[in-house]
């Protein structure tokens, strides 16, 4: 796919540009806010002829009530113009008239919502367990906007995998209370924001944008999932059950049908190439002290796949852009937290840039970074750490994919001095990497990999030690939607095989795995087990803010322990080939004081010497003294 800047608008010449309705991004912005600079931009056919070439004093010129413009920026496409705001301080909430030579038009600035840090943007922490799902395949609460007319994509079709299905906002706000049910508190979606395109060609199949990474329109929600109000219901609603929301972006790149992409602002609003160039996936490139400059460019500048072109946040104007739309985003809908999507590609100073300016508005905001990364070393780089490195990343927290392949490693019980529960062990060593370990999200697998009950071969014991592990290791725990209930499959072919229906979520479905009525028996044993750790990890000040000592695996036999000045748990996991009775003078300093054990999952009570783990069992118990 040829990427040259004159290949570029050869194309917009032949679009005729697809559109003379006037768009401005961010489409209203805010009173109230500590940044007052606004950068508008104003599309449409032929838009810079309307406005004269104006000689602006340091003082700017006063555009509407509560409105200057310090600068209009002509782009080398006459269709955009990009004005400098600022917003008085004193500035009060309406809409604006604003004549601009022969450009009318009317803008509104809203009240910042007074419930931020409250009952809204109140971040993600270890206190928090969240759930992803994609909303596409979870429930369908509202049929009638499974097809939008007028869209480049108008089927649904639940018989093809590679089709929308018509899940939506209203069949996750249906099923808040299940939620609730498994001590889940916040939920995580795949991307919400617009994917209007045509089907895009991936694995050799033609697929629709229903998991939501393809973006055309920042600031419109998907209409099939319920639009913006949509989501703004179901951000309010959650928020009232107690449920917190996290947002997935994409800084990285949009969709090829992205208007900006049909209708450049300027040539290097895209990083280009001659011809399609992916990157090299090596993240070691931004911090190896022997890196090369082509590797490192090639790592940020290399486009993900041909349909999805890469965005060049060293443009100030690009930067911009991304910018006020996370913050506008975060005011507008009241979310809680980022998870942003391919963050190890993105341009690094941007990055700061933008969670800089997110946490300059909203206190309480977390950002994780997302970056399959190799190493340890890897994970912690693209958060606040204490590494020597070239550059300093500030994101809150990061998605641990090094946790998740140390607890993929035990689950298997692999053997080795650098496997299985030694795997565990190792990674949590290094945690000094960290300036907050707390702060990483950890999981056991998620919508780009293959489904953990799979991984496991359906072993309900290696399952188990899973769940244990996950709810109980430092950090913020992620489960994957349908883990609960046993949903499998393997990647095989597509990624479409770990992204099934949830089942029950529709209209005819012939289980309903929401209930307990509608689950097998060994489905109901999963699901009472998580959500009893759930529902114990929710009130448990050790697991949610308490310090953990870890002892060296021996034979297979993996203890830690999770404890605070009120409350002590100990986790035990055998993977070895003989039955483990733990000798209490090694875990004396944290179990002195202490005679038994309840299982906090079927709350039975033992005495400490009666302790005996079977091969592939796994407990976890709080210390009563």
């Amino acid at each position: 796919m040829k990427k040259t800047a004159a290949f570029i608008f050869a194309i917009i010449i032949s679009l005729n540009c697809f559109s003379q309705e006037m768009q401005l991004f961010p489409t209203n912005w805010f009173t109230g806010f500590k940044n007052t600079k606004l950068q508008l931009i104003i599309h449409r056919q032929g838009v810079a002829n309307d406005v004269p070439m104006y000689k602006l004093t340091p003082a700017g010129m006063k555009l509407a009530d509560g409105i200057t413009m310090k600068m209009v920026h002509r782009a080398e496409n006459p269709n955009y113009l990009f004005l400098d705001l600022v917003i008085d301080k004193a500035a009060k909430p309406g809409v604006r008239n604003i004549k601009l030579g022969r450009l009318n038009f009317q803008y509104e600035l809203k009240a910042k919502n007074t419930g931020n840090s409250k009952t809204r943007v109140q971040g993600i922490n270890a206190k928090d367990f969240v759930y992803l799902l994609i909303p596409d395949r979870f429930a369908n609460g509202d049929e009638s906007n499974d097809i939008v007319k007028g869209y480049r994509d108008e089927t649904s079709d639940r018989k093809n995998k590679f089709s929308r299905h018509g899940g939506d906002f209203k069949g996750v706000e249906n099923h808040l209370d299940y939620f609730n049910t498994l001590g889940v508190t916040a939920i995580w979606m795949t991307p919400v924001i617009e994917n209007n395109v045509t089907l895009m060609h991936e694995w050799g199949n033609n697929v629709a944008g229903y998991h939501g990474y393809w973006f055309t329109d920042h600031y419109q929600i998907d209409k099939r999932l319920g639009g913006n109000d949509g989501y703004l219901q179901l951000c309010d609603a959650a928020h009232k059950k107690g449920i917190k929301i996290i947002q997935d972006a994409v800084y990285n790149h949009v969709n090829k049908e992205h208007w900006s992409v049909l209708d450049p602002p300027m040539a290097d609003w895209l990083n280009n190439w001659p011809s399609f160039t992916a990157p090299n996936h090596r993240e070691e490139t931004l911090f190896d002290p022997y890196s090369s400059a082509y590797d490192k460019k090639n790592m940020l500048d290399g486009w993900f796949t041909d349909h999805l072109p890469d965005l060049n946040q060293r443009n100030p104007f690009v930067a911009n852009f991304l910018i006020q739309h996370a913050l506008w985003t975060t005011e507008t809908f009241g979310i809680d937290g980022w998870r942003v999507d391919t963050y190890k590609y993105a341009d690094e100073p941007f990055l700061n840039n933008v969670n800089n300016a997110l946490y300059a508005e909203f206190p309480a905001i977390m950002v994780f970074g997302e970056a399959w990364v190799n190493t340890v070393i890897g994970n912690a780089y693209f958060t606040k750490n204490n590494l020597n490195a070239p550059f300093s990343h500030n994101a809150r927290g990061v998605i641990d994919f090094q946790s998740c392949f140390a607890i993929l490693s035990a689950m298997n019980l692999a053997k080795g001095w650098n496997d299985g529960v030694s795997k565990i062990y190792m990674t949590l060593a290094q945690d000094l990497v960290y300036k907050d370990p707390m702060n990483n999200c950890i999981f056991m697998d998620n919508h780009d990999m293959d489904r953990v009950f799979s991984v496991v071969g359906e072993d309900w014991d290696k399952m188990k030690m899973g769940y244990n592990f996950l709810m109980t290791l430092r950090g913020i725990p992620q489960l994957y939607y349908g883990t609960e209930v046993l949903m499998k499959n393997l990647k095989t072919t597509t990624d479409a095989m770990v992204r099934e229906d949830f089942p029950g979520g529709w209209k005819g479905d012939s289980a309903n795995k929401f209930t307990d009525a509608g689950r097998t028996a060994a489905e109901k044993v999963s699901f009472d087990h998580i959500s009893k750790l759930g529902q114990f990890r929710r009130s448990s000040s050790a697991l949610t803010t308490g310090k953990t000592t870890q002892f060296v695996p021996k034979d297979g036999a993996y203890v830690y322990f999770r404890y605070d000045a009120k409350q002590t748990v100990m986790v035990v996991a055998n993977t070895g080939e003989k039955a483990f009775k733990p000798d209490w003078n090694v875990y004396a300093e944290r179990t002195n004081g202490f005679t038994k054990a309840r299982d906090v999952v079927t709350g039975k009570e033992i005495s400490l010497a009666s302790i005996e783990v079977k091969p592939k069992d796994s407990f976890v118990f709080e210390l009563v003294k």
